[in-house]
């Protein structure tokens, strides 16, 4: 089957699953990015894959946000199915109401946010989808709410995950339990949340902070100096990097006030790391087992967050029981597994 996919910028991880994707047997697959790098996610260019293509374009800001303008656009009509990634942009308007409007297409997302009556008009195109490709549960409860029509489907990120499985998990023999964070340091983030917790713990309690400083000078700012020598900023760091981060820590967090999936927490499975986040990341919906592999928190409660991170504190060895419980759940966690889905959500609506 011919599959298109029109996602906004070559990110790392979707790639991943592309990658693995385009190996199928069962898929011919062709993937448009409507610009080649985002300003605010400043990964390393890597070379395309042959069935990758950045369409030619401009952009323009609606807030916050990025307004594509494409053309040329490729002819998908050929294909036998396409896959949306992008609501706000002038380019998946269109497309989404005329070039396909005979055609089978998915849109396949993060929950979306309720920024009323523009927002509804943008996502009305939804309703005529031949289906929509949820980013996890979080996702998915809300669409099968708003979009009753479509075929549904729960397809999450999917990662490669070998450089974390390939990392050793750190040997506490120094008497400290490090929390990572692995982010933007901003306040959606929780990073604040995170670092009034951080202040509730005992001097064998570290924190390593890693992506990129944004708003961090004014979060550090008002620490007493005793507690800035317990924290550790490392910077932006490329993807390939990442992993030796990761092992370097015991125990990792993610507070975010809102974070529509999280990319961090599969990266921290694969690591092997217990994993703390709040009730308002949607990967801690499917990847963290309450007990099992980890804990979530209600949102913007610091004091709960600071006692979820003492028992690991108090209790070093949760590290390594947590910890083995989350590799294992990694293992079903792979690019393959995710291309795996996407072959079955096709099938599924092609022969419809």
């Amino acid at each position: 089957m011919k599959a298109a996919f029109v996602s906004v910028v070559p990110s790392p991880y979707q790639r991943d699953l592309f990658r693995a994707l385009a190996q199928r047997p069962e898929v011919d697959l062709s993937v448009y990015y409507l610009e080649a790098s985002a300003p605010d996610s400043p990964w390393p260019q890597k070379a395309l894959e042959p069935y990758e293509k950045i369409l030619r374009g401009f952009w323009f800001s609606i807030g916050s946000a990025r307004c594509h303008v494409n053309w040329p656009l490729p002819a998908l009509q050929e294909f036998d199915v396409v896959v949306m990634n992008t609501l706000m942009s002038f380019t998946a308007q269109w497309l989404m109401r005329t070039a396909l409007r005979s055609k089978r297409w998915f849109f396949w997302g993060e929950r979306l946010g309720r920024g009323g009556k523009m927002h509804e008009r943008l996502a009305a195109p939804l309703h005529r989808a031949a289906g929509i490709a949820a980013i996890g549960t979080f996702a998915d409860e809300d669409y099968q709410a708003r979009f009753p029509e479509p075929h549904h489907f729960r397809i999450p990120y999917f990662c490669d995950l070998d450089p974390f499985f390939a990392v050793p998990r750190r040997t506490r023999n120094d008497g400290h339990i490090v929390f990572l964070f692995c982010g933007q340091m901003i306040a959606r983030k929780g990073v604040d949340l995170l670092l009034e917790a951080f202040q509730r713990l005992g001097t064998a309690a570290r924190l390593l902070l890693v992506g990129r400083e944004a708003e961090l000078p004014a979060l550090l700012a008002p620490l007493p100096a005793h507690l800035r020598e317990r924290i550790t900023y490392a910077g932006f760091q490329a993807p390939e990097e990442l992993p030796r981060f990761f092992g370097q820590a015991d125990v990792f967090v993610l507070p975010s006030r809102y974070d529509g999936w999280g990319v961090v927490v599969n990266q921290a499975l694969g690591a092997g790391l217990p994993i703390i986040c709040s009730d308002m990341v949607g990967a801690g919906r499917d990847l963290v087992e309450e007990e099992i592999n980890g804990f979530r928190f209600p949102m913007g409660h610091a004091a709960t967050l600071a006692e979820k991170m003492q028992r690991f504190v108090v209790q070093p060895a949760l590290c390594d029981r947590l910890g083995q419980a989350s590799r294992r759940r990694a293992r079903n966690w792979t690019p393959a597994a995710g291309a795996a889905k996407w072959v079955e959500a096709f099938q599924a609506v092609i022969q419809t």
